[in-house]
């Protein structure tokens, strides 16, 4: 294999002149059901959940400048991506832009990686998303037998495969004790992940609206909670905004401008989804106007939502109180408000499927872009006759992520989620870099601005927070990269379309 394959790449002007052409999807999405799939994709956890745990266990009141660093951090990855969306409007989002400019092995690479990621994004969320739902029944008195409440514990799992490895007739030199717990399948997390399956697979503009409005419910809910709350604040809670630096019983630091800090990195991860909505372009009616608009709408309307429940949270209620699972709820409880925590928790319960429709969206169509372009077969570039839609890829992700989010347990899971969309981020502020000097004279949609400044800040930060990620996750990634290489170099480096233009 040469390295001259590795680096072919389609030329910028090439896939522009394709963009008219392209039959394989309807032009149905408009720039507000594209800022709904990426408001959808960025609001979730972050704001039911981190902004209040953050204040309480690292930044305080000064949590809001989380956001606003880990925000700052992410737009310099939106302002690249928004450059690329004008310029390629092609299904693919990260892995068709690197195609364009680092090529083809590098493209495999991240579309590969971003395969997986968005995948594990959506079997997380379900995971949590199965807790709410399961919250919300018992207050119904509806409860779910034990077995279909949770996925199997590692503990159990570990049984179960030195059970299988006995029928084998191999030894096992420290065996676990027989299962207690008798979890054994999140029934719920299976269910949402096949049903947005569905959702997608049937016609675009029919899951668009639903996620529009999906969408619109979560931010009204937010809305809710920054319109009442504010009647509530106490600015005395405000002070100390930075509370000063403690150390707790084991030596961990908490508070002070490093607490701000450790916030940032931490909520960061709320602050990215608007990338999902990329994936779509070749759905979209006008592209190269809409795309680079959708993401900085969606980016800038999450972040003024962060900011504002961040600030009503530890002004209605001392940062301390905010430690729980469900924060919001939890800080209008302790005012008198109970009735909005339920509100907050049904909101929470239905705009977190916009999240699933977002990422599993993102999935489907980077799979159809890798077997369009022949490095995967391709029989799953074949859209549905009726609908319109990539519904084979789609429909085997919904059997995987709910196969995932039905047997593992979040934490196994959540250790790969993060690599891959950071791994992204730094090519994409990269190949902006290298088509900024390569061909400077393209015409541009939309300019990064500062682009010399903004796109080396987007790699730097990226770069930061994948240092701080756990030792297990470099392992499983690396194990994903490399069945991922071999895929590529037995299979796809052969069949690409690149390898083979009479096709």
């Amino acid at each position: 294999m040469s390295l001259a394959r590795f680096l072919r790449h389609k030329s910028v002007e090439q896939l522009q002149a394709e963009v008219g052409k392209r039959r394989d999807f309807r032009h149905v999405l408009g720039l507000w059901q594209l800022t709904a799939i990426g408001i959808g994709g960025i609001i979730g956890v972050g704001i039911f959940v981190l902004a209040g745990q953050q204040a309480a266990m690292n930044a305080g009141p000064a949590v809001a400048l989380s956001f606003i660093i880990a925000g700052l951090g992410s737009a310099c990855a939106a302002l690249c991506y928004a450059e690329f969306a004008g310029l390629i409007p092609v299904t693919g989002s990260a892995y068709t832009y690197g195609y364009a400019v680092l090529g083809e092995g590098a493209a495999w690479i991240i579309g590969w990686d971003l395969l997986l990621e968005y995948a594990l994004v959506v079997a997380v969320v379900a995971i949590g998303w199965s807790g709410y739902v399961q919250v919300l029944l018992a207050t119904a008195g509806i409860h779910l037998p034990e077995w279909a409440q949770k996925s199997m514990s590692a503990d159990t799992m570990t049984w179960y495969w030195q059970q299988f490895l006995g029928s084998l007739g191999v030894q096992v030199a420290h065996p676990v004790a027989v299962p207690t717990e008798h979890h054994r399948f999140n029934v719920i997390a299976a269910g949402i992940s096949v049903l947005v399956a569905v959702m997608l697979s049937v016609r675009t503009e029919w899951g668009a609206r639903l996620n529009t409005f999906i969408v619109a419910i979560k931010v009204i809910g937010v809305a809710l909670v920054i319109g009442v709350g504010a009647f509530y604040i106490n600015t005395a809670n405000w002070h100390p905004f930075i509370p000063e630096r403690v150390f707790d019983d084991k030596g961990a630091g908490h508070f002070g401008w490093q607490g701000v800090l450790t916030g940032a990195s931490v909520v960061f991860f709320a602050v990215f989804g608007y990338d999902t909505l990329t994936t779509a372009a070749e759905e979209a009616k006008n592209p190269q106007r809409d795309l680079p608009r959708a993401v900085m709408l969606s980016l800038i309307v999450a972040m003024v939502l962060y900011i504002a429940v961040s600030l009503v949270l530890t002004g209605i209620v001392p940062y301390a109180h905010l430690s729980g699972d469900a924060s919001v709820s939890d800080a209008f409880n302790a005012i008198g408000l109970p009735w909005i925590g339920n509100v907050i928790a049904a909101a929470a319960v239905v705009g977190v499927i916009s999240v699933l429709f977002a990422f599993m969206l993102g999935a489907a169509r980077i799979w159809f872009a890798l077997s369009r372009d022949g490095l995967l077969p391709a029989w799953f570039s074949r859209v549905h006759l009726r609908f319109g839609t990539p519904a084979r890829p789609t429909m085997i992700l919904g059997v995987f992520t709910a196969l995932v989010a039905g047997l593992l347990p979040i934490g196994e899971v959540a250790e790969l989620v993060n690599i891959g969309t950071l791994s992204a981020f730094i090519l994409i502020c990269a190949s902006v870099l290298v088509l900024r000097k390569r061909k400077p004279d393209l015409e541009r949609k939309f300019r990064t601005p500062f682009v010399w400044f903004t796109a080396p800040l987007g790699i730097l930060f990226s770069l930061a927070l994948i240092a701080g990620l756990p030792w297990i996750t470099f392992e499983r990634f690396a194990i994903w990269m490399a069945i991922g290489l071999v895929v590529y170099f037995c299979y796809g480096a052969r069949h690409s379309k690149l390898n083979n233009p009479q096709d």
